[in-house]
């Protein structure tokens, strides 16, 4: 029953943080140390509640992509997005798919990459802000150029560190673009999709050798509770991104990253 709580923690730990721009994977690799969560199943437990998350994803989006898979033969907008999703996916998945294994061996090794990303992130959320005040801003996140959408997926690349963020790293590549913050949130949302499905469904179709009959239980729970909590999230986030600033989740960033690094220094966790 222990193991039980601790799954459906990590579940609204993910569904939480998956999208919001503070970094699923670095809460996820914290709150698994400090709640001692005991699994069998090697990295397959966070993939399945990540996939719980996609799913909330989709289905938020479910009405506006059946409206865009009607329209999309005769609607330049809905074209121009897709191809812009596109050109943003490849860099991260050409990289990632390269070097994946070395991500793994390397990056999620050592105990301060979290919260040094953490850290550098939160400062950058302060810096943009900064850039872009009184810049001109696409505001509408289907008239991104192909240029705007090759730097979000530029940014989207960092992302592969542990701590980065993949929403905090493409909402702050495409304000630096010229996006407005709403439309930047937006179009992170839209390369989420093929971002997160692919990367999700690879990671499964390698993992389902790691579960065993009472694991399913955990994954069960764990990817009930992610999905509940991110379709939360995804609703909060649009509404807050259109009336204020990064800076909320910049402070938080740089607090955590900052808290991480004092337990370490003391030894703790």
């Amino acid at each position: 029953m222990e193991e039980l709580w601790k799954a459906i923690i990590l579940g609204a730990i993910e569904g939480f943080t998956e999208f919001l721009p503070i970094s699923s994977t670095g809460h996820l690799l914290v709150a698994s140390r400090l709640l001692n969560f005991q699994s069998n199943m090697g990295g397959t437990f966070e993939i399945f509640i990540q996939f719980g998350a996609t799913l909330a994803m989709l289905l938020y989006f479910a009405r506006d992509l059946i409206m865009q898979v009607r329209t999309v033969l005769h609607s330049s907008p809905v074209q121009r997005l897709w191809l812009n999703v596109v050109i943003a996916f490849i860099p991260a998945g050409l990289i990632g798919f390269f070097i994946h294994d070395w991500i793994k061996e390397v990056l999620f090794v050592s105990p301060y990459v979290v919260p040094i990303s953490l850290i550098v992130g939160g400062i950058l959320m302060f810096v943009v802000e900064w850039f872009v005040r009184g810049r001109a801003q696409t505001a509408d996140f289907q008239q991104l150029s192909a240029k705007q959408a090759l730097a979000v997926g530029g940014a989207q690349v960092l992302s592969l560190i542990p701590g980065v963020s993949r929403s905090g790293a493409t909402i702050v590549g495409g304000m630096f673009a010229g996006a407005s913050r709403a439309a930047a949130t937006r179009f992170s949302f839209y390369l989420a999709i093929p971002t997160m499905l692919i990367a999700t469904m690879f990671e499964l179709a390698t993992s389902f050798d790691n579960i065993t009959g009472s694991d399913w239980v955990l994954l069960a729970a764990g990817t009930i509770t992610a999905a509940i909590t991110a379709w939360i999230a995804i609703a909060w986030l649009l509404r807050y991104v259109a009336t204020h600033t990064l800076a909320l989740f910049g402070a938080y960033r740089i607090v955590v990253g900052l808290l991480i690094l004092a337990l370490l220094a003391l030894g703790i966790g």
